[in-house]
């Protein structure tokens, strides 16, 4: 799993340490964690206080470290350059999500109405099953 991380130095022991900071959870979301720290086993030229991705195993072993500058750089590309995610933006990506639920709703209703309608039909038709089986008779 992905995370990303914090290089920190022991003051204690003077090892090298990183302190996670969150972690991918889907392609675009991640969760934030506090202050979990795990020792740092594999060789690292990053200085104290860089920031870092790590992919860590199974068994939280470190897997891969890396630094994180790219990936930094290209979140503000996308998200924070030429007004990518603006106030406007916001409000318009809002109002699809509202248009999207009204339209939701609709449906829904018009499905609970059109289930009714047939329940009724349904019972009608077992009512003049059972006139026209007692008509027989």
């Amino acid at each position: 799993m992905l995370h990303l991380a914090q290089v920190k130095k022991n003051p204690d022991s003077g090892e090298m340490e990183l302190l996670l900071l969150a972690r991918q959870t889907s392609q675009h979301l991640w969760d934030m964690m506090s202050n979990k720290v795990i020792p740092c086993n594999l060789p690292m030229s990053f200085r104290d206080g860089v920031l870092v991705l790590v992919k860590l195993g199974d068994n939280h072993e470190i897997v891969e470290v890396k630094e994180a500058k790219d990936w930094v750089m290209g979140l503000v590309e996308t998200y924070l350059t030429n007004g990518s995610i603006t106030p406007e933006w916001v409000q318009q990506e809002q109002e699809k999500v509202e248009q999207w639920r009204q339209e939701i709703t609709a449906k829904s209703l018009d499905l609970t109405r059109r289930q009714l309608e047939l329940e009724t039909q349904k019972e009608q038709l077992q009512e003049l099953e059972e006139k026209l089986k007692n008509g027989e008779s």
